[in-house]
């Protein structure tokens, strides 16, 4: 017999589904027939699997511990995957905001918000690091629940990532985001001069193949998604300015895309930017990653969020002010 104390980041989910991650090997009917025969019991009580946990809630499993390790991850496997974050370097993590729901991390450039590939090192590695080594992601709870980012940047884009700490924050966070509560405001540097608040839409179709998205006026296939930004300029310099973006929509690539649609690439995109452009800034400062960064989130309860914008921007911005292009 083993039993389990539901702790905070299990509680508010249904119990059938919790115990589907944590017999993540066993059939739904296998589960089934477990509750109903009481060989699984919640509080000491016949469960349905209907039944919403709380946290300090028992669940008792009847099952040999052959049944139970076969129906459960590897521990061993799940136990060097935590060793391995236990010991990952996130001295250089950024911290914007925490609360017993939500982490939010400043995200620096050339860092994935999550894995494309299974050896790949990505943001929400750094936070689970984050994580078990303050000790507020313990091993037990790693076994049956992942905090997780909530909203994603591209790889070369910095700012604001929101991960959610708990079940509660996941599912707050997520359902704020979707229904887009949340205002989203991005900083960047774009070549082109820009001098007036421009509110634009307009049509997203992307290309899978090649990860690359077309921005047209109108509806060109069923894929086509709506999109809306809003531009405002912060500084000009002579063939450059600094917009900040309003994030209305948030389709991939948008803002990069919906730039370079209108003559006014990011600098430093090498997927929409313009290449003498991205040339002459990597010769003159080093520049290595698009200058685009999601600077501020304005919450729904009132609360604002920063992230201050990294050392190369700030770079370029006295470089343009310094040379001023002129």
């Amino acid at each position: 017999m083993r039993e389990i104390e539901i702790k905070q980041n299990d509680a508010g989910q249904r119990f059938d589904k919790y115990l589907k991650k944590l017999l993540c090997n066993a059939s739904s009917s296998f589960i089934y027939k477990m509750l109903r025969k009481k060989n699984i019991v919640l509080n000491g009580k016949k469960a349905d699997g209907s039944e919403k946990l709380k946290s300090g809630d028992f669940v008792k499993l009847f099952l040999s511990d052959e049944t139970y390790l076969k129906f459960t991850v590897n521990s061993e496997v799940v136990q060097k995957e935590y060793e391995a974050l236990r010991n990952l370097p996130v001295k250089d993590l950024q911290v914007v905001f925490e609360d017993d729901d939500i982490l939010v991390i400043n995200k620096p450039s050339g860092l994935l918000s999550q894995k494309a590939n299974p050896n790949d090192i990505s943001a929400n590695e750094w936070i689970l690091a984050y994580l078990i080594q303050t000790g507020k992601l313990s091993f037990e709870d790693f076994m049956t629940f992942r905090p997780s980012i909530c909203n994603r940047l591209d790889r070369n884009t910095s700012g604001l990532l929101i991960a959610g700490k708990s079940l509660k924050g996941l599912q707050e966070m997520a359902k704020v985001l979707q229904e887009r509560t949340v205002k989203k405001y991005y900083r960047c540097i774009v070549a082109g001069e820009w001098k007036e608040t421009t509110y634009l839409k307009g049509y997203l179709t992307k290309d899978e193949a090649p990860n690359r998205v077309t921005i047209t006026d109108t509806k060109i296939s069923d894929e086509s998604k709506e999109i809306e930004t809003e531009y405002r300029p912060v500084t000009n310099w002579k063939g450059y300015t600094e917009l900040e973006v309003h994030l209305i929509t948030g389709r991939s690539h948008q803002i990069r895309a919906h730039l370079a649609s209108v003559g006014c690439p990011v600098i430093g995109d090498t997927k929409y930017g313009d290449t003498s452009v991205n040339r002459y800034f990597r010769d003159q400062q080093k520049l290595r990653f698009q200058l685009l960064h999601a600077y501020r989130m304005e919450l729904e309860d009132g609360r604002v969020l920063i992230a201050e914008v990294p050392a190369k921007f700030q770079e370029v911005r006295t470089f343009l002010t310094e040379n001023k292009r002129k």
